[in-house]
């Protein structure tokens, strides 16, 4: 380990024992947002220190072993030795690449809860069915992650498909294994509307915001329009008597939200300002990274068959990412929700990835 690095990883090892500390002081304890957020911040570091402080011993432990094998007389002694030091210095040799992997810059997303929008592409009535299907796909990831689940807005179609729906998740990290969602998810099958058994391909587009705090986007009551309307169902039917539906438009970036789920006013009002919050930070947090206004099309693509991230394909039971070249032949259980290989996958790509720029930065 190269002397920058390690004065780094002492660095962060002070800051840990600083706000173990601090935590302790009763003053702390009175304090909820206080003691909340150093928490979090002891939390974000406890690995790190504590793959450093297992490096640490790993690598004194090895070097001690080499010293005592060159002191030794016994052969069979200083053999033994040897081979101790030779299995603590691997063990320091994976944690360093471990330390690596940790010291890399993290998403600041990573840690929020998630908004995930899901809306039909090519294929028509075929296309908002398989728009349904990965809703309830979703939904079956955050259960087995114990993550909380609503549905902000969507818009049925009149096969039992969506045209278009807006998903909110809740609970650890759900960004972080959400994010890589993003882009034109590919089915090919028979559709149900197909007499000729012909298999038909169709896409959805999938979108994935980070939902955002109510104090973190200043959003001013006269850049809103607000427009309440009744709620329809598939082909337009009211659903509903009173006019509970609401529309937002933000004024000034010309986002607007529509939101129908609740039978109250005031809950949809509730959900559409969350989705609206959301909306925000993704636009602001992209302009901060000088990126361009159109940066969020560009993420879902246009929904056009020959783009894609993922294929589901029926007829061979197998689901590819494209991305990574990962197939799996178990397209049932995915769509159950088991995506935790695809996710796990992904998310060491972009660290290789990650590591890859940086050691080429070095």
């Amino acid at each position: 380990m190269n002397a920058q690095v390690r004065e780094r990883l002492e660095g962060i090892e002070r800051r840990f024992e600083e706000l173990g500390a601090e935590l302790s002081l009763p003053e702390t304890a009175a304090d909820p947002a206080k003691l909340r957020g150093l928490g979090k911040q002891h939390a974000e570091l406890e690995p790190v220190v504590r793959a450093f402080r297992a490096y640490r011993g790993a690598a004194a432990q090895a070097e001690e072993g080499l010293a005592l094998a060159k002191g030794e007389a016994d052969p069979d002694m200083a053999e033994y030795f040897r081979t101790e030091a030779d299995q603590a210095a691997a063990r320091a040799a994976e944690l360093e690449r471990e330390l690596e992997i940790l010291l890399l810059p993290k998403d600041p997303n990573d840690d929020r809860n998630v908004i995930i929008e899901i809306r039909a592409g090519t294929g028509g009535d075929e296309a908002a069915l398989f728009a349904g299907e990965l809703l309830e796909m979703y939904r079956r990831f955050a259960e087995r992650h114990r993550w909380k689940t609503e549905v902000l807005s969507s818009n049925p179609s009149d096969l039992g498909g969506v045209k278009e729906v807006v998903l909110a998740a809740r609970g650890d990290r759900a960004f972080s294994r959400m994010k890589h969602e993003a882009g034109v998810h590919r089915v090919q099958r028979v559709p149900v509307t197909e007499s000729g058994g012909r298999i038909h391909t169709s896409t959805a587009t999938v979108a994935v915001l980070p939902e955002a705090e109510e104090t973190e986007v200043d959003i001013k009551r006269d850049e809103l329009q607000i427009d309440v309307f009744r709620s329809s169902g598939p082909g337009g039917q009211s659903v509903n008597t009173t006019d509970s539906a609401v529309r937002v438009t933000h004024r000034p970036t010309g986002i607007v939200v529509s939101v129908q789920e609740e039978r109250s006013q005031m809950q949809n009002r509730d959900k559409a300002m969350r989705y609206l919050r959301a909306r925000l930070l993704q636009l602001a947090q992209r302009e901060a990274a000088a990126k361009e206004a159109a940066a969020r099309s560009a993420q879902v693509g246009t929904g056009e068959r020959s783009e894609k991230i993922r294929t589901y394909n029926f007829p061979q039971n197998r689901v590819t990412d494209h991305r990574i070249g990962l197939t799996v032949h178990n397209l049932p259980d995915v769509l159950a929700g088991n995506l935790d290989p695809f996710v796990d996958a992904l998310m060491a790509n972009e660290r290789a990835e990650q590591l890859g720029r940086q050691n080429g930065e070095g």
